[in-house]
């Protein structure tokens, strides 16, 4: 493997004109564009580069559509039911999000939910932006059948990620993101794109016996987090974003790794504004006083330190705005097939002799 490394605002110029040659508007191209160069930024490639053109594949299709139509189907004041059409799913979800604060600010709570929708990349790409304006947030999705429920060997029951962020002590964000599944599915794929094996615990092939082979993974099985509770909490955030929403729920959401089909996927985000709950100089000196607890706390043997939730990101992001993303030769043979079909030139790039290093699980 030669890892070639690329700075970050050429590489987010490329995603973004690849888009807009793909017919996506300019400003949402740009969206677009940022939430996979973030994810790249966090650490998180499973949910970068790689991505792109699935969801230009997508495009070409017809399965998604270029140009999003977000429309407001029901709207209560604090409850908001949106229909995305098929369009970007990072798209419709930003608009939920500043819908969602909006409502917060004037209600105190707001739910919007979102229906025809499509993958969205990382949620806490979402509810960080809710956090940053001091709004908690919570958004749950449902995404493509990946397990199968517990005791059972058809997979029926999708990944269905979700995310809680909300302000942390002196202007940073306290965040989680993951999915009910032992590991991201795109981490799978991260790892049968560099030709690594996967760890015990991540996959079963398609007759339920445990694989560390990603490609049998991806045909077979993703396995819970946690056992019966991983499926559990997949399967209620299904009801809450599929079912509550109106949107395809179990084996009828289309993942982004299809290249037809229309997604069906739906989110539930529920924002809570901090200042109708306390004064925020109390929230603030309470969260602090929580942060400070656990960095105080003795490191394990194996541990150089405890963080709070984002912390690790929030580091990978300053490495890598000074350092630069490396890219798998797989997802830079991807980019320029790309480069070479909308005549959009590729960022410039050095390689290096040292392995990539594999993605925290």
């Amino acid at each position: 493997m030669t890892p070639r490394t690329v700075a970050a605002a050429p590489l987010a110029t490329f995603m973004a004109d690849v888009a807009r040659a793909h017919g996506v508007p300019s400003h949402d191209a740009d969206l677009l564009a940022d939430t996979l160069l973030v994810a790249e930024l966090w650490g998180h490639p499973s949910h970068g580069a790689i991505r792109l053109p699935w969801y230009l594949t997508r495009i070409r299709s017809g399965a998604m559509r270029a140009v999003t139509e977000v429309e407001t189907v029901r709207d209560t004041g604090s409850v908001v039911v949106l229909d995305g059409h098929d369009g970007l799913g990072q798209v419709v979800t930003q608009r939920a999000v500043e819908l969602g604060v909006d409502r917060a600010r004037e209600h105190g709570i707001s739910a919007v939910a979102v229906r025809r929708s499509g993958h969205f990349g990382t949620a806490a790409y979402f509810t960080r932006y809710a956090a940053e304006r001091g709004f908690i947030a919570l958004l749950a999705t449902n995404a493509s059948p990946a397990m199968a429920p517990w005791g059972g060997r058809t997979k029926l029951v999708g990944t269905n990620p979700w995310s809680i962020a909300a302000p942390g002590p002196d202007g940073d964000v306290l965040v989680m993101d993951m999915a009910n599944t032992a590991v991201a599915r795109g981490k799978v794929y991260v790892a049968a794109d560099r030709g690594e094996a996967i760890p015990q615990g991540w996959g079963a092939a398609a007759d339920g016996t445990p694989t560390t082979d990603p490609r049998e993974a991806i045909e077979g099985l993703i396995l819970p987090v946690g056992g019966a509770k991983g499926y559990v909490m997949a399967f209620m955030f299904d009801v809450l974003a599929g079912v509550l929403t109106g949107s395809a729920f179990g084996a009828d959401v289309v993942g982004p790794y299809r290249p037809e089909g229309a997604s069906g996927a739906g989110h539930l985000l529920i924002t809570l504004d901090v200042a109708a709950f306390a004064e925020r100089e109390e929230y603030d000196v309470r969260v602090a006083a929580l942060a400070e607890q656990v960095h105080s706390s003795e490191p394990a043997s194996w541990s150089d330190g405890v963080l709070t939730p984002g912390e690790l990101e929030d580091r990978n992001r300053r490495r890598a705005e000074a350092d630069g993303i490396r890219l798998s030769d797989a997802t830079w043979s991807e980019l320029t097939t790309l480069a070479d079909a909308t005549g959009v030139a590729l960022p410039a790039t050095t390689t290096e002799d040292t392995p990539t290093p594999r993605e925290n699980a």
